[in-house]
């Protein structure tokens, strides 16, 4: 039994289950990293969480491992390919720390793929662009509103 401190449910908005975002390009953030070791002890990854911070899924995450240290060299090759391609995305073209790449948009494209483990449909990131790579929408009609604009969150 667990002593839960007066909670009240009637105060706090439900959790709400996710289903993995449509395959796209969305314009994503990285807001967390860490690294963590592998299941078996014998390297470590860095896991990036992105947020996507644009369109209908704003506020969605999204996560890749890197397996950075590894005794299989062709996982850190990919590992290392895949963190310069995020590296070039943000501009940051040699961070000394993960923080570095945190709260710089990029353009991520996202697949759906099944999982090994549960078959299961998951999201995973295929590859990281600039976010100048999105060919802005045309210009919209001058309209006779009184020009204020809102911002996209990394204008701002």
């Amino acid at each position: 039994m667990a002593n839960l401190n007066g909670f009240n449910a009637n105060e706090v908005d439900p959790i709400v289950g996710f289903d993995p975002v449509p395959e796209d390009k969305y314009i994503a953030m990285i807001t967390a990293s860490e690294t963590k070791p592998t299941k078996n002890g014998s390297g470590s990854y860095l896991e990036l969480t992105f947020d996507i911070i644009d369109g209908k899924y704003t506020g969605r995450k999204v996560w890749t491992r890197l397996n950075l240290e590894n005794p299989n060299a062709t996982a850190v090759k990919m590992a290392r390919g895949e963190l310069s391609a995020i590296c070039r995305a943000v501009g940051v073209p040699q961070p000394q720390d993960s923080v570095q790449l945190h709260n710089l948009p990029l353009v991520i494209r996202v697949v759906c793929k099944n999982r090994d483990d549960n078959g299961q449909i998951a999201n995973e990131i295929k590859a990281y662009e600039s976010k100048q790579s999105i060919t802005p929408p045309p210009p919209a009609a001058a309209s006779s509103g009184s020009g204020n604009k809102r911002k996209a969150p990394w204008e701002r």
